[in-house]
């Protein structure tokens, strides 16, 4: 299996499917075998039943999930896990990114970046409705900030883009040690794979911005506690080291 694109999936019934659809007329050209794994996170409405509805339509689809909600976090994770190609995307339910921009990362696993996440915070990347004032200068750069504070994470400008693709023994190495369910789990991946010596590249995608986001308020107060989680689980794998040492 050379490629395998993961959903994480939670409440999406209305727009799963023309995400689905989008995503299976692109694969369906390519000359390499891939699969569709959508992973439904505890969804209230029927996210599931309208997955599994298509799978005489959609080519490899592959649905998985569980009754509780998790975390977008802990459904990426399952779902990369499950998967079986060389390499793994996740992407998000709502199709912000479409699929065919993952030619542009093909290059950039044979220059030897081991790891390509998209970034949306450059000139000309942003399609679509523009973000309000609320969650543009409170909570993406307000985010930012927090995380550069607490974990010095300097040098990655576009933590939280939903469309990142590894090599298979990238995702198999660093998948398992996560510990972060919610949507800061990004950075814990980021994190990981640094510390780990794996190479990131970053690279400008064209995205959609959709109001209707499930990043609220809420999540990034829960989002800023994870930091500091992160921050004392960092401390405790540094102590670990110097005291095997």
């Amino acid at each position: 299996m050379w490629f395998s694109v993961i959903i994480p999936a939670y409440n999406e019934e209305a727009r799963l499917p023309q995400t689905l659809k989008k995503i299976d007329e692109y694969l369906r050209e390519q000359n390499y075998s891939y699969e569709i794994l959508v992973v439904d996170d505890g969804s209230k409405d029927k996210t599931k039943e309208v997955a599994e509805s298509l799978r005489g339509k959609i080519r490899n689809l592959k649905v998985m999930g569980y009754k509780e909600n998790k975390g977008k976090g802990y459904a990426v994770r399952k779902g990369i896990l499950r998967a079986r190609g060389e390499y793994r995307l996740f992407t998000d339910a709502d199709n912000s990114i479409s699929i065919e921009q993952i030619e542009r990362f093909w290059p950039e696993f044979k220059k030897g970046f081991d790891m390509v996440t998209g970034l949306r915070v450059v000139r000309g990347a942003v399609l679509g409705s523009p973000q309000s004032l609320f969650r543009k200068a409170i909570l993406a750069r307000g985010f930012n900030l927090l995380r550069k504070i607490i974990l010095n994470l300097r040098e990655i400008k576009d933590t939280q883009c939903g469309f990142k693709c590894f090599k298979k023994e990238v995702a198999e190495r660093i998948f398992p040690e996560c510990k972060i369910n919610g949507f800061a789990f990004d950075i814990e991946i980021l994190i990981l794979a640094k510390q780990t010596g794996f190479n990131i590249k970053e690279l400008p995608v064209c995205w959609k911005n959709w109001p209707e986001s499930k990043v609220r308020f809420g999540a990034m107060m829960e989002m800023s506690l994870d930091l500091l989680k992160m921050k004392k689980m960092l401390k405790q794998k540094n102590r670990q080291g110097v005291s095997k040492k």
